[in-house]
């Protein structure tokens, strides 16, 4: 099955993860593409929305392949795996965190503007985007929301492969999955409709979540 949009992954995930009934649940989405989808799961849940700002740390010549990730409050996650298939060196790597940290706060700034961010302390975190690939973002944000004293941490996605499934669920509450091809090739690849999404797209549904949409 490919999804229309983020928007019809959204509904069908919010479907999915409102019949496990979280406890006083939050969907910390990440930005971009996860915010659309993440909109749409807080819709269904009747629950707030908040951002939960991560960057992948690509390898430096093949940036699309993730070797770690970095987020809010300083949180840095190494696939140690990836780096060491890659030949990549801990100086290497900090100085890809270095730049990814500088967007990063760019970010946050451009997104806060808008939308103070929510507490985690005691509530069900559920991280959504738009899909997994290696995962090390999703990590990231699940280590954050664990430094927030998060009551349980969940990660709600429309589509994933099996491996970085396995990965996330160790770490994680609960995983919610709609679609696990065994070919996964790329999350792209799941959506008739995979255009970016724009930062001012982003501020809009924050916005609005904020007004009761």
């Amino acid at each position: 099955m490919r999804f229309a949009d983020r928007r019809e992954a959204g509904e069908l995930l919010g479907r999915a993860v409102a019949e496990r009934n979280p406890i006083d649940p939050l969907v910390a989405a990440l930005p971009r593409g996860g915010v659309p989808t993440g909109f749409e799961v807080a819709k269904a849940l009747e629950c707030d929305l908040d951002v939960l700002v991560v960057r992948k740390v690509g390898v430096p010549y093949q940036v699309e392949l993730a070797m770690g990730a970095v987020g809010e409050r300083g949180v840095v996650v190494r696939n140690r795996e990836v780096m060491r298939a890659a030949g990549i060196t801990e100086a290497a790597f900090q100085a890809v965190v270095a730049a990814e940290t500088a967007e990063l706060e760019a970010r946050v700034g451009i997104y806060r503007e808008v939308a103070a961010p929510i507490e985690h302390a005691g509530r069900t975190v559920i991280v959504t985007d738009d899909g997994l690939a290696t995962g090390s973002t999703a990590l990231a944000a699940i280590d954050i929301a664990r430094a927030g004293r998060a009551r349980e941490v969940w990660v709600a996605v429309p589509v994933a492969p099996a491996d970085s499934i396995r990965k996330v669920a160790k770490v994680a509450d609960q995983v919610v999955v709609l679609q696990r091809p065994q070919r996964f090739m790329a999350v792209g690849a799941w959506y008739r409709d995979f255009s970016q999404t724009t930062n001012d797209e982003v501020r809009d549904l924050l916005r609005r979540s904020r007004e009761g949409r």
